[in-house]
């Protein structure tokens, strides 16, 4: 008789932001329609689990015990040491830099896939060069890493899973109201102030849907709390601010009831996208041809201006025009036209 072949097993080694993870989705339905029987497990922060839980293609998620730019040379070599006894038959590296390459080449995975990155030659065994030419988009070049070819692969867009129960919990601990139009404002970007519109603009728009009878969430991390306290502030207090309240995966889920989205462009951009949400996408310093919300129906308002993109932290001209000058109006005709 013959032998019976076992799945063939991935491991991915994640990438290290939300945006960047939810895009990587796009890669692990690649590999499953290329082989439907393959497991794939992915490596990544800690933060991470939630998200991957609600992409039904991974098959374990595994916490890498090491934060952001840490090195830990013994931690590594011990959990390369663990994922050998895995058999996994190929590794795909999405993050760039040589550290990331370390556990699969000590794990011995007979394939190690990724881009050329930073002093990697030997640490990867099925190096790719990147074009970045050919393949302008990220997620053009997640997927590229499993098909090799010349011409810029076609994707599926990413698509996270939401558990109604998980869904019903958090709306019952936040006392929250699903019965009318929620808008949800995710004013918050982690890279910097040249990404994010201004506070009084959202506060704007948060004031006249609320006169329409809608609703109004804020969503973002601790870390963006300030800024949605400046936004329920400056419309009177009528949003309901969860930043910095949730956890990730519970903001994953009452994302999902969201009616509209308006954010910066920022990981619960690309979240709201993956949840098949009507959404409005700004951008200012970075580039909505690199970074797009993977969604065929998203709106997305960017001037671009001479001066666009730079992709900086801060806008080097002292002014932040590309944002500024994307009037509420604007927004809240994307908004009606999206309903």
């Amino acid at each position: 008789m013959p032998t019976k072949q076992h799945p063939a097993k991935i491991l991915i080694i994640g990438p290290a932001w939300v945006g960047d993870m939810v895009m990587a989705q796009s890669l692990f339905i690649a590999l499953k329609q290329q082989s439907p029987d393959c497991l794939i497990d992915v490596l990544a922060p800690d933060w991470s689990m939630p998200l991957l839980e609600r992409m039904p293609e991974v098959n374990q998620a595994i916490a890498m015990p090491l934060g952001h730019g840490k090195f830990g040379l013994k931690i590594r070599i011990n959990l390369a040491r663990q994922l050998a006894a895995q058999g996994y038959r190929q590794a795909f590296v999405l993050p760039n830099s040589w550290k990331s390459a370390l556990i699969p080449f000590f794990a011995g995975i007979a394939i190690r896939t990724g881009f050329i990155g930073e002093g990697r030659l030997g640490l990867l065994n099925d190096i790719r060069k990147l074009e970045k030419t050919r393949l302008p988009m990220t997620v053009q070049r997640f997927v590229a890493l499993a098909a090799n070819q010349s011409d810029p692969p076609q994707f599926s867009y990413p698509r996270l899973q939401v558990d109604s129960h998980a869904q019903a919990e958090a709306v019952e601990k936040f006392a929250l109201n699903r019965l009318t139009k929620i808008l949800a404002l995710c004013a918050g970007a982690e890279f910097g102030p040249a990404k994010r519109w201004p506070v009084e603009h959202f506060a704007e728009v948060a004031r006249q849907k609320h006169q329409q009878g809608w609703q109004v969430w804020l969503f973002g991390s601790e870390k963006d709390r300030a800024i949605t306290e400046q936004i329920d502030f400056a419309s009177g207090g009528i949003c309901t601010n969860l930043a910095g309240r949730t956890s990730l995966g519970e903001a994953i889920d009452l994302l999902a009831l969201a009616s509209v989205v308006v954010s910066n462009d920022s990981g619960l951009m690309h979240v709201a996208a993956a949840l098949d949400r009507k959404l409005i996408a700004l951008y200012g310093s970075s580039d909505p041809g690199f970074t797009p919300p993977l969604h065929r129906h998203a709106g997305i308002l960017s001037l671009q201006l001479d001066c666009a993109p730079c992709f900086q932290r801060q806008c080097p001209l002292g002014h932040t025009r590309c944002l500024t000058e994307i009037l509420p109006e604007r927004v809240l005709a994307a908004i009606n036209a999206a309903q």
